[in-house]
């Protein structure tokens, strides 16, 4: 009898066992290095997608400046479209210029622009304030610099990508690319290599060697193009509700006059490329990622439920300084849902201009270009992370 009971125990065990073991397997993808990755379905993490534009600001890359600043708003479009089990995963967008001769010998002519972030108005101000300057280009110590001071978030779900521009060879200077792209790839980041030239000329230059390196693509454009844009329709229609939605905004604090004002600078400086890059700006202003919690007191009031109460007199902008606690909670209530209506009829009018956009990129070819490039890549890692899709 002992014996039965033993033997039903050690089988219980067993069956448990394997279970387990079933419910924890992982997969392997051949772009992940052999690392495992968590099958997405037991996580409940909804992700971070973190990307570093490292761009070369040497005396040749006008043309690649003026490329990041016409993509910008694309790029993140592009990235509001993924989905990790069915929730939006935060974004942040760090910028670093190297190559510069006004920047100093000793830090390698490199420069954090602006760390990992989320502030998409930031981002878009300092991208808009590079400017170029020869000098050398020491591509292993940007991606160095970037891997060992950005701060990369930990775990499976977080996809995270270096993007470096630039035109002379990939081994200039003392840091061995090689040995900055292992430790990226030990952090789970993965290097993806803009060559602005001829494709041939890059593989000499060992770019592809470098993105090979760090298992991420390999990309040659004419950085001196001028971006090409189709205009659609719509966009008329979704710049209006971009001037509608400003009227939501309401600053506090000590950044609040500050930053509204900013977000209105950025506005003239996508409309300063072209309208329709205006229009892809305003499509990202009703999305989910451009939040600003930390200025606008509609978005702080969505994050924390007693912001209102615990709000200051002397925070308050001018036109809420003399309303009561009640007062002030209607009016931001009234913004509120002002504010998704129109959000709301952004993103139908953004659907069918994407559509548009997509028929007609059919009938020409596709341009190789610096958002074009990033945008490609995007879609492929996503895939292998096991984000999805949404349009």
């Amino acid at each position: 009898m002992k014996k039965l009971v033993f033997s039903l125990t050690l089988l219980t065990s067993m069956v448990m066992f394997s279970c387990e073991k079933k419910i924890n397997t992982v997969t392997i993808d051949a772009n992940t290095s052999g690392k495992t990755i968590q099958n997405p379905e037991e996580t409940t993490a909804k992700g971070t997608i973190q990307v570093a534009l490292l761009l070369d600001t040497s005396n040749s890359m006008d043309g690649l400046i003026e490329q990041a600043k016409s993509r910008l708003w694309n790029i993140v479009n592009t990235l509001t479209t993924l989905k990790f089990e069915g929730k939006t995963p935060d974004i942040e967008i760090a910028l670093y210029e190297y190559g510069n001769s006004g920047l100093s010998l000793e830090s390698n002519y490199i420069r954090q622009v602006i760390p990992l972030s989320t502030d998409l108005d930031l981002i878009s101000e300092k991208l808009f304030a590079l400017r170029t300057n020869g000098g050398n280009e020491y591509c292993g110590a940007v991606i160095q610099d970037a891997t060992q001071k950005l701060t990369w978030k930990d775990g499976l779900e977080n996809m995270k990508l270096i993007y470096i521009a630039g035109n002379e060879p990939f081994t200039q200077g003392s840091i061995n690319y090689k040995e900055a792209i292992s430790d990226a790839l030990k952090k789970g980041i993965y290097i993806n290599t803009i060559h602005c030239g001829g494709y041939e000329e890059g593989i000499r230059g060992f770019w592809k060697d470098g993105a090979d390196v760090g298992q991420g693509k390999y990309f040659n454009i004419d950085s001196n193009a001028k971006v090409r844009y189709i205009v659609t329709p719509y966009d008329d229609q979704i710049s209006q509700c971009n001037v509608r939605l400003n009227k939501t905004y309401i600053g506090y604090g000590s950044m609040g006059t500050e930053k509204k004002r900013a977000q209105e600078v950025q506005d003239a400086n996508a409309q300063s490329i072209s309208g329709a890059n205006y229009t892809e700006r305003a499509v990202s202003k009703s999305k989910a990622v451009y939040k600003n919690e930390s200025w606008d007191l509609v978005d702080k009031a969505k994050t924390d439920s007693k912001a209102l109460e615990n709000l200051k007199n002397e925070e308050l902008p001018a036109e809420l300084k003399n309303k009561s606690k009640e007062e002030i909670k209607t009016i931001i209530a009234q913004k509120t849902k002002e504010r998704e209506t129109i959000q709301k009829e952004m993103d139908e009018l953004s659907k069918k201009r994407q559509a548009f956009i997509d028929e007609e990129s059919k009938k020409t070819k596709s341009q190789d270009d610096l958002g074009n490039a990033i945008t490609t890549s995007i879609y492929s890692f996503a895939k292998a992370k096991g984000y999805v899709v949404v349009n």
